[in-house]
């Protein structure tokens, strides 16, 4: 079993500090294994709401909570939304006989009561797919190509190309309808798909519209939804007064590298290596990689219609960094670089690449082996 030291750390200091935590990030992603990792609870206190014992326990779910003491731990909670009045209710009781771990597979946004009900006594820890710190840089290939889900991670080539597949339809027929939205899964599907072929460019609703044969408001909608469900990052343009026409469409991605590889067509890493999408496979899963292992307060892309861009601007207590990700040997300064670093007043700027050695290629720019892209704000 792979220890998540990070996060267990994490949700230890945050149920010591908050009445209500929730761990949210897609299904399947290890929510349940964490929170049985880092608490001890009695069956009693535990509730799986795909269970339907603990479904019919909380029929009356004030009465079912409100003896209980310790910690309280609710698993699929978007599965009874109706829940988090009761919770408000019953933490904020003085004294407090006991604190509630709530695991959910959809974003604040989608969890609406949540965030509306619960304010200011909930805080939120978002669990994503294994990182490379976590399983290390012998296993970076394999991450790559399998993505972070524990169980395709885990499997062999062919069996993990199976799970992820057999998770594609489950989410499109299950967990959507499950939300409580009425979308075709067939329809979403194809949206998916187009939306992979996107992946890593800029969003162009008109184009996926034509193609998907709907207007622009729905395929606004898809791509609203399955951001807000972890399947995709929209990673926005940053932009300010500089004297330059800036892009201000997000950019899209897939946010597993092992599920993009699915919508794609790719099985293994041979297939991977001679694929169209090799460089844009690399940028996404760079990105996601980055941004787990930094945590920063913001990020952004930057693009000028001149053409200079930057893939990633992490904004951390109010410095900028800049970040580029290069599916090459040995990259070059390029002169994009030099007019982000000019126009953004960046820190530094790191090109994140496959090798692994770290060398200088203009005062503040260097390259940085993805094995060690944690320490790029540092």
């Amino acid at each position: 079993m792979i220890i998540r030291k990070q996060f267990s750390e994490q949700l230890t200091q945050a149920l010591r500090r908050s009445r209500v935590v929730a761990i949210i990030g897609p299904r399947q992603c290890g929510k349940t294994t964490l929170a049985r990792q880092v608490v001890q609870v009695a069956a009693e206190n535990y509730f799986d709401l795909e269970d339907p014992v603990s479904l019919a326990r909380l029929d009356e779910p004030r009465i079912a909570l409100e003896g209980l003491k310790g910690c309280v731990v609710i698993d699929e909670v978007q599965r009874k939304p109706d829940l988090f009045s009761v919770l408000r209710v019953l933490v904020d009781r003085t004294p407090l006989p006991a604190r509630f771990l709530i695991l959910g597979s959809a974003s604040p946004e989608l969890l609406r009561q949540s965030s509306e009900t619960l304010a200011g006594r909930i805080e939120y820890l978002e669990l994503c797919g294994f990182s490379l710190n976590e399983v290390g840089t012998p296993n970076l290939q394999n991450l790559w190509v399998k993505g972070g889900f524990p169980l395709a991670f885990l499997a062999e080539d062919s069996d993990s190309f199976a799970w992820r597949k057999a998770f594609i339809q489950t989410f499109l027929e299950r967990d959507i309808p499950m939300l409580g939205y009425k979308i075709p899964s067939i329809r979403l599907g194809r949206f998916w798909t187009m939306l992979a072929h996107y992946h890593g460019q800029l969003w162009n609703s008109a184009e996926l519209a034509r193609s998907l044969g709907v207007n622009e408001n729905t395929t606004r909608h898809y791509l609203d939804l399955l951001t807000a469900t972890f399947m995709v990052r929209q990673l926005h343009p940053w932009h300010e007064n500089i004297g330059k026409r800036q892009v201000k469409s997000p950019k899209v991605y897939i946010r597993d590298s092992g599920l993009f590889h699915n919508l794609v067509g790719i099985s293994n890493y041979s297939e991977l290596l001679t694929h169209p999408k090799l460089g844009a496979s690399w940028e996404g899963w760079g990105i996601e990689e980055i941004i787990k292992q930094n945590n920063p307060d913001e990020c952004y892309f930057w693009a000028t219609h001149s053409g200079a861009e930057l893939d990633l601007l992490l904004i951390k207590k109010g410095k900028r960094y800049g970040v580029e990700v290069k599916f090459a040997d040995a990259p070059q300064l390029t002169k994009s670089m030099r007019i982000a670093m000019d126009d953004l007043k960046l820190e530094c700027l790191k090109v994140v690449y496959p090798g692994s050695v770290t060398y200088e290629l203009a005062p503040g720019v260097e390259t940085v082996p993805v094995h060690a892209c944690g320490g790029i704000l540092n």
